[in-house]
């Protein structure tokens, strides 16, 4: 591909697309942040559900599109990050390849680089985190890698900046020599002689020449490479019929001369040419420098078998101790605005639906969610220092201990940590994230229990009845065990399943733990600000068309002027009674008269609440929940839950507004949900204990749902999950309700 074939701009500028490849863990995120900031824009690959990050950059006077692939080791279809990163650099949209390797663990990284070499793409090497390597006594040399591998070769320290503009230079230069020749390695003469048979045959035919070059296509098939085989057989399956007839004849060769398969073959030669790149001088260690590095010694402590879950637990109530006492400040502002403007809004409007919708249904509802934002970015903000200085991991190692015995994966560990293990995930990307498990059975065990996790939709309801409730104080501890409940829920019900309906053995477990890093504060405040801006739109559109269905629901039909005359009349009598009383009335009658007009409000909203269609739902499964503490409005706020979990307080913020009417003269006319909720007679501890019980453990939301059936491949999964998750929660919180009852007395 030449610098001609450059995808044009809308001003007529030629564009490069320049892919942003690497190892996880090696800095590759920092990378792009570096080059794009805030010019970036986040979705997903079509048809699947990986990330898919580009941005945009301009390196003298050019536009360059740089995407962001998804981290992966090599270019062999085993899990969806090797296929799609592979797809996108044969998609012929992209010029060129910056290649991000850690500079202290070149040797692992360049198993990718020489893989995206045999495609024949043009790279171009950086060697990240050239201070660190310094640090623990290791030197490159460049100029000879450069020359071993016949590609530029240059130090980068992306934390700091250094390098980036000279290796972004070096990439355009690449784009602008266009394709290579792919990198042929010896393989040993057998696989040699036939690979050469196979690109012959590959070229003459042109199999996938619109993709691939014929020797690599050869030699994905010799590697019996699952997804290349499937686009081969699309394109010519006879070709493709005949290029697997040598491997599977050269496979058998292999395994009866030499004891091993065609694969592990190819994968020994790359590392041996690797490691002859990078001899000779090349890569040198300083023996003088302690072998135990800053991030072993670390680990010999938060790891410790015994230390290591204590400091973990530590950390997290810290967490959360920050989060609510620092965000308590920020929260009670934006309370206080958004109660402002429900006043200036009821003052400005005239009585009526449209009043009611924007006061009620929005202000009431949506910005019930809104007061949480200020918690919700303290607490992302934590999680993405935690993540990028490499503690994340280490919490999903420890994890890992126990989960064989509860028939799970160690890779389980990350699904769970991003729905919510850690606190502010979400089960959509957790679902994802069972990819990676390579057993179905495993797969289908994580999926079903990681909705138990305390997701960022949750944490609203979570923050708003623990301190009202338990007070600032105690809400920490409240916020960490439903933490801890949520995660022996998921492991006891895994062990359930792995023992019954999804039985079977599990398998290994590896993982690398990346060494611990300082992460920079603009990485840390942009993750932060794409959670929370993820946070917002959905409280912006989803919560906010959520919020007028329920508004509609409570408000319609409305009460028919039978039921509704008396009390009207009713109000309208303890309004005289109040405008009637003399100046000099004592304080004590005049309580009394205003308290009766109060009443009067209230029981006529109630009523118009309980006729509406929701209230009439909320009624109706009212003896149903009943045993668990609940009214008929907080029966509405869980059906909205099923939606979004996030529309739990924002029904509860409109029903509660709806079905009950402020004493106008108060001081304290404009109460919060806390307040309400307090107040209400048919509320407590035990209550609030329960809701949250249940909140954590029933049916996920329906996005989580729609995605838990198509990652288990069948809608049973998706009822299963409803049904199952409900019935559990409804025991544990009625469990916990009579608990609750036995240590605060109503």
């Amino acid at each position: 591909m030449s610098s001609q074939d450059f995808a044009m701009s809308a001003e007529g500028e030629k564009t490069l697309r320049i892919a942003l490849a690497g190892n996880p863990n090696c800095g590759k995120t920092t990378v792009f942040n570096g080059y794009t900031g805030a010019r970036q824009h986040v979705g997903n690959y079509p048809g699947v559900t990986v990330d898919r990050k580009e941005g945009e950059v301009t390196y003298e006077n050019k536009r360059i599109t740089l995407v962001d692939l998804p981290g992966t080791y090599s270019l062999t279809a085993y899990s969806m990050e090797e296929i799609v990163a592979r797809r996108e650099l044969s998609s012929n949209n992209v010029q060129a390849v910056i290649d991000i390797a850690e500079a202290s663990a070149l040797e692992r990284n360049l198993l990718l680089t020489v893989q995206m070499l045999e495609m024949g793409m043009p790279v171009v090497l950086g060697c990240n985190m050239m201070d660190e390597a310094k640090a623990g006594g290791i030197t490159i040399n460049m100029e000879k890698l450069s020359q071993a591998l016949s590609i530029p070769v240059l130090p980068m320290t992306a934390r700091s900046g250094q390098g980036l503009q000279e290796v972004l230079g070096a990439a355009v230069n690449q784009a602008d020599s266009g394709m290579r020749e792919p990198l042929r390695l010896s393989y040993g003469s057998d696989v040699d002689q036939a690979l050469k048979k196979m690109e012959d045959l590959a070229s003459k035919t042109k199999l996938l020449a619109g993709k691939y070059h014929p020797y690599y296509v050869a030699l994905k098939i010799m590697e019996r490479d699952v997804d290349m085989l499937e686009d081969a057989k699309k394109s010519d399956a006879a070709t493709t019929a005949k290029l697997q007839a040598i491997a599977d004849e050269t496979f058998e060769h292999v395994r009866n001369t030499l004891g091993t398969n065609t694969e592990s073959l190819i994968t020994d030669h790359r590392y041996g040419f690797i490691r002859g790149a990078l001899g000779d001088g090349v890569l040198t260690q300083d023996p003088n420098k302690d072998r135990l590095a800053f991030s072993d010694k670390l680990d010999t402590v938060l790891t410790n078998i015994l230390f290591g879950p204590i400091i973990m637990l530590v950390v997290l109530y810290l967490m959360y101790q920050f989060t609510i006492e620092i965000g308590a400040y920020p929260q009670g502002w934006v309370e206080d605005g958004l109660a402002a403007l429900g006043d200036w809004v009821g003052d400005t409007m005239h009585d009526g639906a449209l009043k009611s919708l924007i006061v009620d249904g929005i202000i009431n509802g949506v910005g019930g969610v809104l007061s949480f934002v200020p918690l919700i970015v303290i607490m992302f903000s934590l999680l993405s220092f935690l993540e990028d200085c490499g503690y994340m991991a280490r919490m999903a190692y420890m994890m890992d201990r126990v989960f064989r015995m509860f028939g799970l994966h160690g890779a389980s560990v990350m699904p769970y940590c991003v729905s919510g293990g850690i606190a502010g995930g979400c089960a959509i990307p957790g679902a994802m994230a069972t990819r990676t498990l390579r057993s179905r059975k495993e797969k289908l065990a994580t999926l079903l229990t990681l909705p138990y996790m305390t997701c960022g939709a949750k944490w609203p309801v979570f923050l708003l009845l623990s301190t009202a409730f338990f007070g600032n104080e105690e809400a920490p501890k409240i916020m960490l065990s439903l933490t801890l409940i949520g995660w022996i829920m998921a492991l006891v019900v895994a062990r359930v399943l792995r023992s019954t309906i999804i039985k079977g053995e599990p398998t290994p477990f590896v993982m690398e733990l990346p060494p611990y890093r300082f992460p920079t504060l603009f990485s840390v405040l942009l993750h932060c600000w794409e959670r929370a801006w993820m946070y917002l739109k959905k409280a912006g559109t989803v919560l906010l068309a959520i919020s007028v269905v329920l508004w509609a629901m409570m408000k319609f039909p409305e009460l028919p002027e039978n039921l509704s005359g008396p009390l009207e009349q009713k109000v309208e009598e303890a309004q005289k009674a109040v405008d009637g009383l003399a100046a000099n009335v004592s304080e004590e009658e005049r309580s009394k008269a205003e308290e009766a007009l109060a009443d009067a409000q209230n029981l006529l909203s109630e009523e118009e609440l309980a006729y509406s269609l929701a209230g009439r739902l909320g009624k109706a499964i009212e003896p149903l929940l009943a045993p668990l503490g609940y009214d008929w409005r907080t029966d509405i706020a869980l059906i909205a839950g099923v939606a979004a979990k996030e529309a739990v307080v924002g029904t509860l913020g409109t029903a509660w507004s709806l079905g009950e009417i402020d004493d106008a003269e108060d001081e304290e006319a404009t109460k919060s949900l806390s307040d309400r909720l307090k107040e209400a007679p048919n509320w407590s501890k035990a209550t609030a204990l329960s809701l949250m019980l249940f909140v954590l453990l029933y049916s996920p939301c329906f996005v989580a749902l729609v995605v838990i059936k198509q990652e288990a491949g069948g809608w049973k999964w998706l009822f299963f999950s409803m049904i199952f998750n409900t019935a559990l929660a409804y025991f544990v919180a009625w469990l916990g309700y009579r608990i609750g009852l036995s240590i605060w007395p109503a």
